[in-house]
């Protein structure tokens, strides 16, 4: 697998172990599969448990079931879920750190106990709640609205582009609590609850391997303990989300490298004009463009773990990189299909699928345009937007 200047040599023990568990798992459970899943647009359920058994949820929480592995081991999961597709790292990534990560940081002891040992083995599933159908890359203009009423809170309103919503036992959702000055607080609504519905979003054309949904509430009543304790305002679901696009900014080499191992494996083994067509400069450009461009994202990824080990990194370092790396992948997907010619098209390879999926990734967890604005409020001290 590239690795060009030799960044997997520095991994310990425990990292190299999750990257090879993970790779493996991807080989021997889905790999064959993948191709037929997103044609059908189905998400390989079953795999659920298999995952929590090898600790892919949060596995870089401490306690209740996690391990507290460090930020390079669960970039490198992410990583190799990714390579397979961005349906199964969407997955991990939305029970680890959308959901399970908001619990262990934000919840209440009750609510830890409860939740985060059943969703880190996978026998509960969590979705996050924040996207509105009119309210995007501005989330602060939510409509979703919590009233209290004696000891319990009543929510109404709707979220969409769930992931995992319609198979979640859990959703994370933030409201705005009309009862103390639509202050921003997020609930756990189990999807059960009288007034939930959580239906599917079929007909997608990117991340086809991924169960979308909406989250529809209607006078749903949930408890006063199923309030996140921990946390008021915005800060609450961004900094779920600064999680969430760290493990993107690795996960999207992850789908990058496996572009480049087929356009490599593809130019050595198929012959034009008497000869492998890795012969021809322009097919040699193309690899060792691919092969930059990746290796500057890793750089940037590993600098990332360090500085989040240290607690130093900040919201913006990783807009950087989930904004780089993203238009890293969605580019080198394109050059690799390109070098596949017409077997390209097909489920057959993998870079079309990587390359539709790109899509997707370029645009949630904030588009790469709301991150180009970020990354310029904070070199310039002057905001583009409200």
């Amino acid at each position: 697998m590239l690795d060009y200047v030799g960044l997997e040599a520095d991994l310990d023990e425990e990292e190299r172990l999750i990257r090879d568990t993970a790779r493996k798992f991807v080989e021997d459970e889905i790999a064959d599969d993948i191709g037929d899943h997103f044609e059908a647009g189905t998400f390989p359920t079953d795999l659920i448990p298999k995952m929590g058994e090898l600790g892919f949820f949060a596995p870089n929480l401490e306690g209740y079931g996690s391990p507290n592995v460090s930020e390079t081991a669960y970039g490198l999961l992410m990583q190799e879920l990714e390579a397979c597709d961005s349906g199964l790292r969407s997955m991990a990534s939305v029970q680890g750190a959308l959901v399970m990560y908001p619990i262990h940081q934000f919840g209440s002891e009750a609510q830890k106990e409860e939740w985060l040992p059943a969703l880190g083995q996978g026998e509960a599933v969590g979705c996050f709640g924040l996207t509105e159908p009119e309210h995007g890359s501005n989330p602060s203009a939510m409509e979703t609205r919590a009233e209290k009423d004696g000891d319990e809170y009543v929510l109404n309103g709707s979220k969409t582009w769930i992931t995992n919503s319609p198979i979640a036992d859990v959703a994370v959702v933030w409201a705005k609590d009309r009862s103390d000055d639509d202050t921003v607080r997020g609930f756990l609504v189990e999807t059960d609850r009288d007034g939930v519905t959580t239906n599917k979003i079929d007909d997608k054309l990117s991340l086809r391997a991924s169960i979308t949904g909406e989250i529809s509430l209607q006078d749903v009543r949930v408890p006063e303990a199923n309030v996140l304790p921990g946390v008021e305002g915005m800060k609450g679901p961004l900094s779920c989300l600064t999680q969430a696009r760290y493990g993107i900014a690795w996960g999207a080499i992850g789908a990058a490298r496996d572009c480049f191992e087929e356009a490599r494996a593809y130019a050595t083994d198929r012959e034009q004009f008497g000869g492998p067509i890795a012969q021809f400069q322009l097919q040699q450009q193309k690899l060792a463009e691919m092969a930059t461009q990746i290796t500057t994202s890793q750089l940037l990824a590993y600098r990332l773990a360090e500085l989040k080990e240290r607690g130093d990194l900040r919201p913006q370092h990783v807009s950087m990189a989930k904004r780089n790396n993203v238009r890293m992948a969605r580019d080198q997907s394109r050059v690799a299909r390109e070098m596949l010619g017409g077997n390209g098209i097909t489920t057959d390879y993998s870079p079309m699928r990587h390359m539709a999926n790109m899509e997707t990734v370029y645009t949630y967890e904030g588009t790469h345009d709301i991150h180009t604005l970020i990354l310029g409020e904070d070199l310039t001290g002057i905001q583009a937007y409200q």
